[in-house]
């Protein structure tokens, strides 16, 4: 997983107006990397603010929100590329949409410019972006809903991820009204 810093300075190292699209929108939805190429630009809803995930794993459909940085982001990519029926078109002529492993290098060469030593994935962003989400205080149910999870048990390993998440956990025993001290039960011990 990627701290926020991290993420901030995977993005700022991308090598050209793609690749930080691409980024920006795998980091801000949880989208898997095969969902992203298959976006279509209709699927960017921007009245409404959604992304419309068509067909994804498992073959189900679900709509994600459309933050406004991303949004911005993918204006300026739009005016510059022009895609027409794939928001991320392939270099493989008509028709074709970017490759999965197109993907897997952006963000290995963002990372490569950032200076990172651990080796990113898209996946890599997807836990990132369920664990801040948890950590900023979104419930499982809601982020099993965004990231396309069946059940909400593929969903419960963020749990585990999330340090700060467990850290904030106040363990129901200190919200009991129950003397601090021992002393008492000690004594009565020793006298049985």
């Amino acid at each position: 997983m990627l701290s926020p810093d991290e993420v901030a300075r995977l993005i700022e190292a991308a090598g050209n107006l793609q690749a930080r699209a691409i980024l920006m929108a795998l980091y801000s939805t949880g989208l898997r990397r095969t969902e992203l190429v298959r976006l279509r630009v209709e699927y960017i809803d921007s009245e409404r603010m959604m992304i419309h995930v068509r067909k994804g794993k498992g073959g189900k459909d679900r709509d994600v929100p459309l933050c406004p940085k991303l949004l911005g982001t993918l204006r300026e990519y739009w005016r510059w590329k022009r895609p027409k029926m794939w928001l991320f078109p392939g270099e493989r002529g008509h028709g074709a949409h970017l490759s999965d492993k197109s993907v897997w290098y952006a963000c290995a060469e963002a990372a490569r410019h950032a200076g990172f030593k651990k080796q990113v994935s898209p996946h890599m962003l997807r836990h990132s972006f369920a664990t801040h989400l948890l950590e900023g205080g979104a419930d499982l149910p809601t982020i099993q809903m965004l990231l396309g999870h069946a059940d909400l048990e593929a969903t419960s390993i963020y749990l585990h991820l999330s340090r700060r998440h467990l850290d904030k956990t106040v363990n129901p025993l200190e919200h009991l009204s129950i003397s601090g001290t021992t002393d008492r039960l000690y004594h009565r011990q020793r006298q049985e």
